[in-house]
């Protein structure tokens, strides 16, 4: 079976030496009045970037940062990412008030060997979202080479991850992009066996594709969650206040029996600690086909955290996409941290699909999250990729395998 990386150049076996190398790198940070809150994404770029720095190129970096509306909004500069990335890399970062035009240009053209600008939010420009041709070549003008590293976006077909990649021979994938279609790819293509895959999260319907293609793959899936109560509510439990996606109900038992005559197990929580409103102080542990009325399921109780952990003994890859329930609060997080902490645990190849759950693994502790073998920074771009689909963004690096 072809490597998941078949046909697609690593940017260490790229000629970059003083070459002018354009970097796509997925800068999107949470900001809070001008403030980064969160920098985990600048800091997981700075390998590719700072390889790129030692070999001499002449660094391009581009990257959108939240939706804008209308045009340049000064509240979504790039201004903070630049003044963040100069700090970590202890080098001046050059932001050009544009990511095109004459004021990239100049910039860009000024550069030296070594030397680092990071373009303004491509998205201030609404032909990017649209992968308009045009853009893509305005982009393209100022460089010789394309490197994308930039997970989170490439299941999007936009200009700077998709039609522009396309207008260099030399184009190929950084370190942290690498890493992403290497873990991904193999549990999607050859998962070693025993594999366990764990979901939660809030809804059935965000994970519909993701049950389907998993039910073709794994030998155990694990369902927790607000998405669970959907799956108790169709076994018949009376789940009363919880959240529960009633016209999803009918699609659940479907899926449990597509499960059944796969020969998977699908393991849903017996016990779940209740409580009567999201603001609750405490919560208590009941049987899930005993919610007393008025009270909603937030997180999977101990008997269902020790039936999950059991579940991942022998395990040979595990997967883990949404968490056990609203572990944000207090009483409610002993599920999901139980879970980070039995995956820390296991022997197996750990993967970890973004979003939600990787926020979690790292507030589990740093301890936990080092020992799982791979967390991925993309929800919706992990996602897509466990479902088997192919993301625009990396089919465009592919030369002809």
């Amino acid at each position: 079976m072809a490597s998941p990386l078949a046909g697609i150049t690593s940017i260490k076996d790229m000629p970059i030496e003083g070459k002018r190398l354009f970097i796509r790198v997925d800068f999107n940070v949470p900001l809070e009045d001008g403030k980064i809150t969160d920098d985990s994404r600048i800091r997981e770029a700075l390998p590719t970037i700072k390889h790129a720095l030692e070999r001499g190129a002449r660094v391009i970096l581009a990257s959108h940062l939240g939706r804008p509306k209308k045009g340049p909004d000064p509240k979504l500069s790039m201004e903070p990412c630049g003044a963040r990335l100069a700090e970590l890399l202890g080098v001046e970062v050059h932001v050009p008030d544009d990511c095109i035009g004459d004021a990239a240009k100049k910039i860009v053209m000024d550069l030296r060997a070594g030397q680092v600008c990071l373009l303004e939010n491509l998205r201030f420009h609404p032909e990017e979202e649209k992968d308009d041709e045009g853009f893509c070549q305005e982009l393209a003008k100022n460089a010789d080479m394309y490197v994308s590293d930039a997970f989170g976006a490439v299941h999007r077909a936009h200009a700077s991850v998709h039609g522009m990649a396309k207008l260099f021979q030399d184009r190929g994938c950084g370190f942290l992009l690498e890493k992403e279609i290497a873990a991904l790819g193999t549990i999607v293509s050859a998962p070693e066996r025993p594999y366990v895959a764990v979901l939660g999260g809030a809804k059935v319907s965000d994970k519909i594709a993701v049950i389907e293609a998993l039910l073709e793959r794994v030998d155990r899936l694990i369902i927790g969650g607000a998405m669970a109560n959907t799956f108790l509510a169709a076994k018949g439990c009376n789940m009363q206040a919880s959240k529960i996606e009633e016209d999803k109900l009918a699609l659940a038992r479907t899926l449990m029996e597509k499960a059944e005559a796969k020969k998977v197990a699908i393991l849903l929580p017996t016990d779940v600690v209740v409580a009567e409103s999201l603001e609750a102080k405490e919560g208590k542990v009941v049987k899930a086909a005993e919610v007393p009325a008025g009270h909603m399921a937030l997180d999977i109780g101990p008997a269902s955290l020790e039936a999950f952990a059991k579940a991942f003994d022998g395990a040979k890859t595990i997967l883990w996409n949404g968490p056990m329930g609203l572990f944000e609060k207090a009483p409610f997080s002993k599920g999901t941290f139980g879970v980070a902490m039995a995956m820390a645990a296991s022997s197996a190849f750990t993967v970890i699909g973004g979003g939600d759950s990787a926020a979690a693994v790292h507030e589990a502790g740093e301890d936990v999250a080092a020992k799982i073998r791979h967390i991925s920074t993309g929800g919706g771009a992990s996602l897509e990729l466990i479902e088997g689909k192919k993301l625009p963004g990396i089919e465009v690096l592919r030369k002809s395998v």
